[in-house]
C-alpha cells in the first residue's frame, strides 16, 4: 500500500490566492498543466536553479541574472523541468518589462507551467502565504488522518459488521463509497442513497474509471495482503483535494484489510452482498426497482432475463456456487441461515427455464436429502421479490419430506397443494386453536406424541395405506393396527371415514406447521 501524498496546493489554486491576484498574473506557457501540486515555494535566479530543487516547487524570479543572455534563460527553463518544478513565476519589471519569448517556448515545450506577474509585489508575501497554507493543510490532513483511524479501529475493536466501517468511511469522505473485487464487481456501498443508487446506475463506466487513472474525484485505494491484492476501496466523486481523498481511501482499505483479517468469518465479502441482495429483495423492504443498479454492478445480467427464484434447504452455499458455474448459470447464491440458502437464476429469454433448473437440481448432491423449492419463472424484475418468498414457502412446507411425499426434484407451488395453504395460515389464532382440539388426546402425553403422532402422520401422508405404513415404521400389520386403534381411541374418531381423516390431517399439517 502506497503512502498518502501530503496535501498540496495545485498550480491553479496559488494563482486564486488575493495576493497572486494583486500582482495580475498571466499563464504564457504551459497551461494544461496547472493542475501540478506545489509542494513549496522557492525563489531563485541562478540559471543551473534545479540542482537546489527536490521537486514539486513553484520557483520565482525576476530574470535579473538572466536577462540579455537567451542560452541562460532556454537553460533556466531546462533545469526547471529536469527538477521537476511544478511552474516558474516571472515578475516583470527591469529585467523583463514583457514576457522573455526564448522562456516562454522553451517552456511550453517542456510543458512547464510559466506565469509572468504584470505588478511587482514582494515574493516574501507569496513565499509566506503558501508555506502557511501548506503547513495549515497538512496539519489538518495529519488530524483527518488520526480521527478516521481511530474511529475506524475503535470500530474494528468492538466487532462492527462491515456496512458500520464503510458507512463510517463515506461520513469522512462525504461521498459515495465503493468496495468492489477485482473484476470491480460490486460487493458493498455506503453514503446517501440517492447518490449511491446515481453511482451503480452508471457503474459500467465508473467501473473502468475507478480501474484507470484517477480523475473527477475518483479516488481508489487495493485491498490486500501477503502480496495478494483481492478488492479496491473507491471513492466516488471526492468533493476535496485529491490529495486528502487518497489520504481518506488509503485509511479506508488500512481498515478493510484489518476487518477482514481479524472478523473470522467463514462468509466472503461476495457472498455477504448476494446475501444482502437477495434478503432485501425476499423482504421487500425496499422497491425491487431500486435494487436493480445493485443487482446490474453486482454482476447479475438484468436486461432481457428471465429470472426464476430458487429456494434450497439442506444444501451447501458453495457447493450451489460451484454447480452454477460447472453449469454455466448465471446467478447469486445467498446463504439465508437456518439450513436456508437463496438462489436467484438469470437465464437468456430462449433458455427453456424448467430444464436448466431441473438439471440444476439433479446436479446438487444427496438430492434425496435436499429441497429445491422454485417459483415460476419471471420475465420482469419487480416480480421477483414475491417469487423467492413464494420459493420460500414451497420450501417450508416440505421441509425434509420431500422424498416421503413423492414430490418431483423441484417442487412448485402446485405441488404442496393443501399442505402449503395450511402452513399460510399456521400464525391464524382459529387455526392454532383447530389443532389443538383435533389432537388434544395425542398431545396431552409425551409419549403418545413420540410414538403415535409419526404414525399418523405417515398414515395420512401415505393416503392410509396401512402396507406402506408399515413397513416405514418397520413394524408388522397387527402391531401397526393396535396403533392405530390407539390413535382412534384418543382422538373419539373414526380415520376409516373421509371426513373425521381429512379434519385430523388438516389439524396435523397445521400443528407441523407450527412447531416448525
Amino acid at each position: 500500500m502506497t503512502t498518502a501524498q501530503e496535501p498540496a496546493l495545485s498550480v491553479r489554486q496559488v494563482l486564486t490566492l488575493d495576493r497572486v491576484l494583486a500582482g495580475e498574473p498571466e499563464v504564457v506557457a504551459g497551461a494544461g498543466n496547472l493542475d501540478r501540486p506545489v509542494r513549496w515555494v522557492h525563489v531563485a535566479e541562478a540559471a543551473d536553479v534545479g540542482v537546489m530543487l527536490a521537486g514539486g516547487e513553484m520557483v520565482l524570479t525576476t530574470g535579473v541574472l538572466l536577462a540579455g543572455d537567451t542560452d541562460r534563460q532556454a537553460e533556466y527553463i531546462r533545469s526547471l523541468h529536469r527538477a521537476e518544478a511544478a511552474a516558474v513565476v516571472l515578475g516583470l519589471g527591469r529585467a523583463f518589462p514583457a514576457p522573455p519569448e526564448v522562456m516562454r517556448r522553451a517552456a511550453e515545450r517542456c510543458g512547464l507551467p510559466m506565469v509572468v506577474l504584470h505588478r511587482p509585489f514582494p515574493f516574501a508575501e507569496l513565499t509566506e502565504e503558501v508555506q502557511s497554507r501548506l503547513v495549515r493543510r497538512k496539519f489538518a490532513a495529519v488530524s483527518l488522518s488520526e480521527s478516521v483511524r481511530t474511529a475506524l479501529t475503535g470500530l474494528i475493536t468492538t466487532g462492527a459488521p462491515l456496512q458500520r466501517l464503510l458507512d463510517e468511511i463515506a461520513v469522512h469522505a462525504g461521498c459515495p463509497v465503493v468496495l468492489t473485487n477485482l473484476a470491480h464487481r460490486v460487493l458493498a456501498t455506503a453514503g446517501e442513497r440517492p447518490a449511491v443508487d446515481d453511482v451503480l446506475r452508471d457503474w459500467e463506466r465508473i467501473a473502468r474509471q475507478a480501474g484507470g487513472t484517477e480523475g473527477d474525484g475518483w479516488v481508489r485505494a487495493e485491498l490486500g495482503g501477503r502480496g495478494e491484492r483481492w478488492g479496491r476501496v473507491v471513492l466516488c466523486g471526492f468533493r476535496g483535494d485529491h490529495a486528502i481523498g487518497r489520504l481518506l481511501a488509503e485509511r479506508a482499505a488500512e481498515a478493510l484489510v484489518l476487518h477482514r483479517m481479524l472478523s473470522g468469518t467463514t462468509h466472503t465479502w461476495e457472498e455477504h452482498s448476494a446475501q444482502s441482495l437477495l434478503t432485501d429483495l425476499a423482504c421487500g423492504a425496499l422497491p425491487a426497482r431500486q435494487l436493480l443498479p445493485r443487482a446490474r454492478a453486482a454482476g447479475l445480467p438484468v436486461n432481457r432475463r428471465t429470472f426464476v427464484p430458487l429456494v434450497v434447504r439442506d444444501g451447501d452455499p458453495a457447493h450451489l456456487d460451484r454447480t452454477l458455474r460447472v453449469l454455466g448459470l448465471s446467478g447469486l447464491v445467498a446463504d439465508l441461515g437456518e439450513g436456508v440458502t437463496a438462489v436467484l437464476l438469470s437465464l437468456a429469454r430462449d433458455q427453456d427455464a424448467e430444464v436448466l433448473t431441473a438439471h440444476f437440481a439433479e446436479r446438487l448432491a444427496a438430492p434425496g436429502a435436499t429441497v429445491v423449492a422454485a417459483a415460476d419463472a419471471r420475465t420482469a424484475w419487480e416480480d421477483v421479490p414475491a417469487g423467492l418468498r413464494e420459493a420460500r414457502h414451497v420450501a417450508d412446507a416440505v421441509a425434509g419430506r420431500r422424498a416421503e411425499l413423492g414430490l418431483p426434484s423441484v417442487v412448485r407451488l402446485r405441488d404442496v397443494h393443501l399442505r402449503g395453504l395450511i402452513r399460510l395460515l399456521r400464525d391464524d389464532p382459529h387455526v392454532q386453536s383447530f389443532a389443538e382440539r383435533e389432537l388434544d388426546g395425542l398431545l396431552c402425553g409425551h409419549d403418545a406424541e413420540a410414538e403415535l403422532l409419526p404414525v399418523l402422520r405417515t398414515y395420512l401422508a401415505t393416503g392410509r395405506n396401512k402396507s406402506r405404513t408399515a413397513q416405514l415404521h418397520h413394524v408388522s400389520r397387527p402391531a401397526l393396527y393396535r396403533r392405530l386403534q390407539a390413535i382412534q381411541s384418543r382422538l373419539g374418531v373414526d380415520l376409516d371415514d373421509f371426513e373425521q381423516a381429512a379434519s385430523v390431517h388438516i389439524a396435523l399439517l397445521a400443528h407441523d406447521a407450527q412447531q416448525g
